[in-house]
């Protein structure tokens, strides 16, 4: 079942999420957002990578107000990020965010929430309630001996409900955990008893090894069960890998066409060129290319053409000879050395 056709339809600046709109990928900053040159800089370079929303911290009022200039540099929708101090949600709405991410439950009592729903609503700016499994209420905890899927639901849309309750319903849900089945089961609850949209991704997720491993298989499980309008994936690194391995779970799982697959083969004793170093360098230098295709990078000369059959154009090289490959068919011979600037000037002038 496709749970994201049914989701109701928000607008996050100029981008829709939610009733079948196409998942768009988020990642979030880590500059100092009262550095706006440097934030700047860093959101520009998470779009020209495919970023389509990105989210800010908003610890003091000097990042708040910073949303006002940052906005005017940047092409996408931009989430303030808020713990605690309903006062910066007020003010990053001023300062022009397109959607605010808070949790209820740590911004106050009902009237600072009310005002901050107040804001949202005469803007119509989306809220986005995020319940994290270390942010879930003591009561909840207590009751169920610990933190668990049901407990995280019942806390998101008990959140949900405050808002609901104030006449506001431009909402999206945010439910994440570090465990990635525990993250499953959660989302798997969620989908059953609300219709907003939903942000999914596994938080804490780790390092660049182990935090593309869980979220690639946390969210492999969850988007290919029709679960998520956004996605975050999580890493304790450059945010500019986040989203490139959100590109690539998503095209993996055929929800976003577009861009270049480089595909190559494992390494075995017959391989005679530094295969590894090739692949990332073409993984490298195909990233600004727009094209909807697939790219094999093969260590052998003499199987690579057979096992490059289903890319739609490939190298292979060995002994100092290179061969350039369509369709499992050699087309040009070449020295080895010149591999990767054919291949550019291949797909720069691509005509299939």
């Amino acid at each position: 079942m496709d749970y994201r056709e049914q989701t109701k339809t928000v607008k996050i600046g100029d981008r829709i999420i939610g009733g079948g709109h196409p998942i768009l990928i988020q990642s979030m900053t880590n500059t100092k957002t009262e550095d706006v040159a440097g934030t700047v800089a860093q959101i520009q370079a998470l779009t020209a990578a495919g970023c389509d929303i990105i989210r800010c911290a908003v610890p003091t009022m000097e990042a708040a107000q910073a949303l006002k200039e940052i906005k005017k540099q940047i092409s996408i929708p931009l989430v303030a990020d808020i713990h605690f101090d309903y006062k910066l949600a007020i003010a990053a709405m001023e300062a022009g965010a397109d959607k605010i991410r808070i949790n209820p439950g740590n911004i106050g009592d009902e009237s600072r929430v009310r005002a901050v729903v107040s804001v949202a609503k005469e803007r119509n700016i989306p809220i986005r309630v995020g319940v994290n499994s270390g942010s879930l209420e003591k009561e909840i905890v207590e009751r169920d001996g610990g933190v668990t899927p049901e407990g995280i639901v019942e806390s998101a849309l008990r959140q949900t409900a405050v808002i609901e309750d104030m006449g506001y319903d431009n909402l999206v849900i945010s439910i994440k955990a570090s465990d990635v089945m525990f993250c499953v089961k959660a989302h798997r609850l969620l989908v059953q008893k609300t219709n907003h949209p939903l942000h999914v991704g596994i938080t804490e997720a780790g390092t660049l090894y182990s935090g593309n491993i869980k979220s690639s298989v946390g969210l492999g499980i969850i988007l290919s069960e029709g679960i998520g309008d956004t996605i975050r994936v999580s890493l304790t690194g450059d945010p500019l890998e986040e989203v490139r391995t959100a590109k690539l779970i998503l095209r993996t799982l055929g929800l976003r066409k577009g861009g270049i697959e480089v595909v190559s083969c494992p390494t075995c004793g017959r391989t005679q060129i530094d295969l590894i170093g090739l692949a990332n360098q073409v993984e490298q230098m195909v990233e600004d290319i727009p094209l909807d295709l697939k790219v094999a990078v093969m260590g052998c000369v003499v199987n690579g053409p057979g096992e490059a059959k289903e890319a739609d154009i490939g190298i292979a090289g060995g002994k100092g000879v290179g061969l350039l490959i369509k369709k499992g068919e050699v087309i040009r011979k070449m020295p080895e050395a010149e591999l990767l600037a054919v291949l550019r000037e291949e797909l720069l002038n691509w005509n299939a």
